[in-house]
């Protein structure tokens, strides 16, 4: 039997008063109605005639969720505890039980321990440059594994390089006519042809070296001949060809002045050490001669000359170049000779 609400069009009901309080209409259908605690909520509300609407206008909940709570469409409803909130505040509404009304929820809809759905309406917007950086990544990944694949296609394509044989096959002069033919190993290169060394003239570089005199070319000829008859072997050309060149000083020189000299001269060609001896064994002279540099032999007899290496002194005697020491000690009294 419907309620008689009279000219009153909605009937408003305090959503804050207890079950227990004298609000409960007699006749009123109880949390138990119904297959499930949806449709005990549809019948109270149809019984105290009140749209989804009126219900979502008191209680602030959306009418959507109204219609879902009571068709147990919890798909459409926000997570659990949120639905067992609205649960709680429908049936308060409809002066029902409010704990008996969420009670039979759980029982009617158990949970089944699952997470938590999201509230409805909420959007998961995810960050477009994530899936930028992963596209691009699986781009890079697969041209990389492109290029190798390519690599090792055209390698294995690529004609195997062709080693020419060490040694020559042997020709077969009964080859038949169009048959392969071995070709042998390249010819080394023709040895080049040397070319005759230039004649020389006899004398010609000795009268080079003398300024052209043919008198000078004659006299270093004929001791070269000389040297070369005693033994001597081969010898300086150009020292030959020098002989009978005056003496010019080419640095300091050490020993007598030229007035006390005894006329002998040692200049030294390249450094070398020499010492000038007395009769009696005591030092007279002792130095290490630069190139250029030049000892004038006084007039004291008995002097020797001990050098560190004779080659590299020239012996003047007066005032010409006679030769070069021949000997490590040199008695500088026999130096005093005309020169050759």
């Amino acid at each position: 039997m419907a309620l008689d609400t009279g000219s009153v069009r909605h009937l408003h009901l305090n959503s804050d008063a207890e079950p227990d309080e004298g609000f409960a209409v007699v006749g009123q259908p109880s949390v138990d109605e119904g297959v499930d605690i949806g449709a005990a909520l549809r019948a109270a509300r149809t019984f105290r005639g009140l749209t989804t609407q009126d219900v979502a206008d008191s209680t602030r909940i959306r009418q959507s969720y109204i219609d879902a709570l009571e068709d147990l469409r919890l798909e459409d409803l926000p997570s659990r505890p949120f639905t067992i909130g609205y649960v709680r505040a429908y049936a308060q509404l409809l002066g029902l039980d409010g704990e008996a009304a969420v009670l039979r929820f759980k029982n009617d809809m158990p949970d089944d321990g699952g997470e938590l759905r999201a509230p409805v309406g909420v959007r998961h917007e995810r960050d477009p440059r994530l899936a930028l950086v992963l596209i691009v990544g699986l781009l890079m990944v697969g041209a990389i594994l492109l290029w190798n694949v390519a690599q090792r296609a055209m390698d294995k394509d690529a004609p195997s390089a062709q080693v020419a044989a060490n040694t020559a096959a042997p020709h077969s002069a009964s080859a038949p006519a169009g048959s392969a033919v071995s070709l042998g190993a390249p010819l080394p290169a023709p040895v080049e042809s040397t070319t005759p060394e230039p004649y020389k003239t006899p004398g010609l570089d000795d009268a080079a070296a003398n300024g052209g005199s043919a008198d000078a070319a004659n006299a270093a000829s004929k001791a070269r001949a000389t040297a070369l008859a005693a033994g001597e072997g081969e010898i300086d050309a150009a020292h030959v060809a020098a002989l009978g060149s005056t003496f010019k000083p080419r640095g300091v020189i050490h020993g007598a002045a030229a007035a006390d000299g005894s006329g002998v001269v040692l200049l030294a060609r390249k450094a070398a050490t020499l010492v000038v001896r007395g009769g009696d064994g005591s030092v007279y002279f002792a130095r290490q001669l630069n190139a250029g540099e030049a000892f004038r032999a006084p007039r004291t007899a008995g002097l020797t000359a001990d050098v560190s290496d004779p080659s590299n002194f020239d012996v003047y005697s007066g005032g010409v170049l006679t030769g070069r020491l021949t000997a490590s000690t040199t008695a500088l009294g026999k130096l005093a000779k005309p020169a050759a």
